[in-house]
């Protein structure tokens, strides 16, 4: 399978090496980064996520990709921020199974800075695009102000009639709610 790239002006996102997986949960595994995510994951979250990522790659030839700040100019080494990408959604009690799913965790530090904005423009184009999807929704809990924020942000509707109870989760990571965007949607936003 040919290594995915893709390139923004500030961004490059790009599949998982074997060496970027410390760095990437040392930068994002943080309680402010987890706090809506079901919280800091011990070690065996971590693997069974990296585990979870790599699968899902193998399988669709696509998961979130890994986001790197591009080097400035030669006076700023590139920089793993987080990620962002488009999985399919797979939750056991998922109202949208196997539709195209837009996701994204940046560390503290990069946030405010337009970089999720940039990258999930990015990713929606890609899942458009590259990979055909029709509709691709993202999801998070009503809590999630800043991420639901995005979402709107990217021209997503909130789609309460999809609304669900991840039943792996307790409160308040529980009640997922659902934004989504078609393909028209997308070429108009």
């Amino acid at each position: 399978m040919a290594e995915f790239r893709l390139a923004t002006d500030r961004l490059i996102l790009r599949d998982w090496g074997e060496g970027d997986w410390p760095e990437f949960f040392r930068l994002t595994n943080t309680p402010a980064v987890m706090q809506w995510l079901g919280g800091v994951f011990s070690p065996e979250g971590m693997e069974s996520q990296r585990r979870r990522i790599e699968a899902c790659r193998k399988e669709y030839g696509h998961c979130f990709w890994l986001v790197e700040r591009k080097a400035d100019g030669g006076h700023l080494a590139s920089e793993i921020l987080g990620f962002c990408g488009i999985k399919r959604a797979d939750a056991p009690a998922s109202t949208v199974p196997g539709e195209f799913e837009i996701g994204w965790r940046l560390r503290e530090d990069a946030w405010g800075h337009g970089y999720a904005k940039q990258a999930a423009q990015a990713s929606l184009a890609a899942g458009f695009r590259i990979f055909g999807a029709r509709q691709i929704v993202a999801l998070t809990v009503i809590e999630n102000s800043p991420s639901w924020g995005l979402m709107k942000c990217l021209g997503m509707r909130r789609r309460e009639e999809l609304d669900y109870a991840d039943l792996r989760s307790e409160a308040p990571f529980r009640d997922t709610i659902v934004y989504s965007i078609d393909r028209a949607e997308w070429e108009k936003a």
